[in-house]
């Protein structure tokens, strides 16, 4: 993981940045869920806007988070208080540099806090591997949704979890 990665709680005035993270990342970094059909994309993308994400971020029931990777916003993640973790989305070129893992991390924290003892979510193909990796498991057999395989996962949240780095620690004296 890429020791300058900063994870920080999104705020109205990060939505433009957001938008574009979230519609780049699906448009190139999930390709092989949409194969590029326009329709399929467009239907994904569709309840991306700046003015859907200005709405979660007053919503109390929702947490979005930031990754600022050498102080640059690369990467956007979201939970709810119903213990699902919605989505995961980090710029195509700064992808498997420690971003989604740190985002993830942070809000399975937030999640645990709230008391929730497993964090659900459901995955496509392009992401899988990634979500196996940190721990998680299909909990039902994959559907179909908005033109996408989609794969239901879920994580224990009761083992210990690592503290995210919030940024660049102070030298020793």
């Amino acid at each position: 993981m890429d020791s300058l990665i900063r994870i920080c709680k999104a705020t109205s005035a990060d939505a433009g940045i957001i938008s574009r993270i979230v519609e780049r990342s699906i448009r190139v970094g999930c390709a092989l869920d949409h194969r590029n059909d326009p329709h399929t994309v467009a239907t994904w993308t569709h309840s991306k806007t700046v003015d859907h994400i200005q709405a979660w971020l007053t919503d109390p029931r929702v947490y979005l988070n930031l990754a600022l990777l050498e102080n640059k916003p690369v990467g956007v993640a979201m939970a709810a208080t119903s213990g699902r973790i919605a989505f995961c989305y980090v710029q195509p070129e700064w992808f498997r540099r420690g971003a989604g893992q740190a985002l993830v991390g942070d809000l399975e924290r937030w999640l645990h806090d709230l008391g929730f003892s497993q964090a659900r979510l459901n995955s496509t193909r392009t992401s899988e591997t990634f979500y196996r990796h940190l721990g998680y498991q299909p909990a039902t057999p994959p559907f179909q949704m908005a033109g996408l395989q989609a794969i239901p996962m879920f994580k224990d949240l009761t083992v210990p979890l690592q503290k995210a780095d919030q940024g660049p620690k102070s030298p020793a004296p």
